[in-house]
């Protein structure tokens, strides 16, 4: 389903009346009521009058990408190599460099083992290994294993803050179902710059064994795609300070994989793409070209409860979708491109099939169980989290991010229903991408209906627009300290976020 980001330009009118719904009575934090907090200098304020202060993004309407010109071969980051003889199994190294966009113009990225984004690493269902993380930025910053089920020490979250010069080693275990998952820097107040400069990368959970038909050659028929838009300056430069805007920074250059102009030679007829919504704030809605149809096959936390076919997929940022293209039965005379909504071409594809033949014939599966049981469906709701606000003025339950306040406690293992409302301000409100670190949930409902077959999967993002109400099935399999938050990464940076204590 389509789904847009709701504000408008008009008067900036922020009330920020948030009562803490919370109904966890673990703690004393918990059971505070949040005082309401009004903010009427800005009751009448117009846009106009705001000198010297930064005006929100008009989420409305969002500046459009720019086409692909299909100029450059896509860029498919290589795999990270295991270590040998050494005491960890890989290294990961946050540093500076520069990348060529522009013919002339080197424009200054930070990236993990190279310039510009990082390697793919790949873990076996049940692999345990150890990763060294260095910073050789001039500035702190975290490792965040996006999407991975493991302990809150080893989970790289602001509170693992890692100065320059430094570096530790941290165990991962892939102790959950094959999924595609990510990492990227969790610093606070600095999380968008460095991901908006270029730190992100892919981390695949594989099965031991497979016996299904799905494709699986890294870099031939199994292709990453993180999708990103970027604002660049005079000078071709990723000058955050003075581009960035608080209410999420939105660009009109289209990058993916890190590639400008970006076009991918397809050799297989079927082919399977691990997407990702790398952005700070943009949503995407995917599309072909030519109109035809995909099969949706995976979410964030892995394979859905049977395969989806669509002719569209929405994703927020930071959330994932695996889908498979049928590309033998399509016309190899006929432009062919995933677009974005309105049109514009963001990886033009060149088929060189050399008549091979195969199709979507082989792929086909339902769970053997319910996605969600009668008695999972008939749980309490025990968390209310209330999202609100834009700007630096975001809160949860009414209450910016305090690194020593834990928000939430949970007891490991346990399963309990939170309810996450959006709740509308004056001006519409915001969509909010929320998500939990050290889990992969179940949306149970939003606003009382089922969730749509292709959110019939584990998820560790969800979408949720002003006024919706989405009940989720939550469970933390190991004990840690965990942020939940807003994934518009200035959202987050100003705060929106809390702490949740699984004992």
């Amino acid at each position: 389903m389509k789904r847009i980001i709701l504000a408008s330009a008009g008067l900036l009118l922020i009330l920020m009346g948030c009562a803490n719904t919370t109904t966890e009575q673990q703690s004393e934090e918990q059971n505070m009521e949040h005082g309401q907090m009004q903010h009427e200098e800005n009751m009448d304020m117009d846009h106009g009058d705001m000198e010297g202060m930064e005006g929100h993004m008009d989420h409305e309407d969002v500046p459009p990408l720019q086409a692909s010109e299909g100029t450059q071969e896509l860029v498919i980051p290589p795999l990270l190599e295991k270590q040998k003889g050494s005491e960890f199994d890989y290294e990961v190294v946050a540093q500076e460099g520069t990348t060529q966009f522009f013919d002339g113009s080197p424009t200054k990225t930070y990236g993990y083992n190279g310039n510009l984004l990082g390697p793919t690493i790949q873990l076996k269902e049940g692999e345990t290994v150890k990763v060294k993380v260095r910073n050789e930025l001039s500035e702190p910053t975290t490792f965040h294993w996006h999407g991975l089920e493991i302990p809150g020490t080893e989970d790289g979250g602001p509170n693992d803050v890692i100065q320059p010069g430094e570096s530790k080693i941290v165990t991962l275990k892939a102790d959950q179902p094959a999924a595609t998952l990510w990492y990227h820097p969790h610093p606070h107040e600095l999380t968008s710059k460095q991901v908006f400069k270029g730190l992100a990368g892919m981390l695949y959970v594989e099965e031991t064994e497979t016996d299904t038909a799905l494709p699986n050659t890294y870099g031939v028929d199994d292709i990453p795609l993180i999708f990103q838009d970027r604002l660049f300056d005079e000078n071709h430069q990723l000058d955050y300070e003075n581009l960035m805007n608080s209410d999420g920074t939105i660009g009109d250059v289209s990058l993916v994989n890190g590639t400008l102009n970006p076009k991918l030679t397809v050799t297989q007829p079927l082919m399977r793409f691990r997407i990702l919504n790398g952005a700070n704030a943009r949503n995407y809605t995917f599309r072909l070209s030519n109109g035809a149809t995909f099969t949706q096959i995976a979410s964030d936390g892995g394979l859905l409860r049977e395969p989806v076919e669509t002719d569209e997929i929405t994703l927020s940022p930071s959330e994932r979708a695996e889908i498979l293209i049928d590309f033998s039965a399509m016309d190899s005379d006929e432009p062919i491109a995933i677009t974005d909504e309105e049109g514009n071409a963001l990886l033009p594809f060149d088929l060189d099939l050399n008549g091979e033949t195969g199709g979507m014939e082989s792929i086909s599966w339902t769970a053997d169980t319910a996605f969600l049981t009668e008695e999972e469906k008939s749980l309490p709701v025990t968390k209310e989290i209330e999202l609100y606000g834009m700007m630096d003025m975001v809160t949860i339950n009414g209450k910016k991010f305090d690194p020593d306040r834990i928000d939430l406690r949970q007891e490991k293992g346990v399963p309990e229903v939170w309810e996450i409302y959006n709740k509308p301000d004056e001006m519409g409100g915001m969509i909010h991408p929320f998500h939990i670190h050290g889990t992969q949930f179940k949306i149970i409902s939003r606003d009382g209906r089922e969730p749509a077959p292709n959110e019939q999967g584990l998820k560790d993002s969800v979408l949720i627009e002003p006024g919706e109400r989405v009940r989720l099935l939550v469970t933390f399999p190991e004990e840690g300290i965990y942020m939940y938050h807003c994934h518009i990464l200035e959202h987050e940076d100003n705060g929106m976020m809390g702490q949740v204590e699984v004992y």
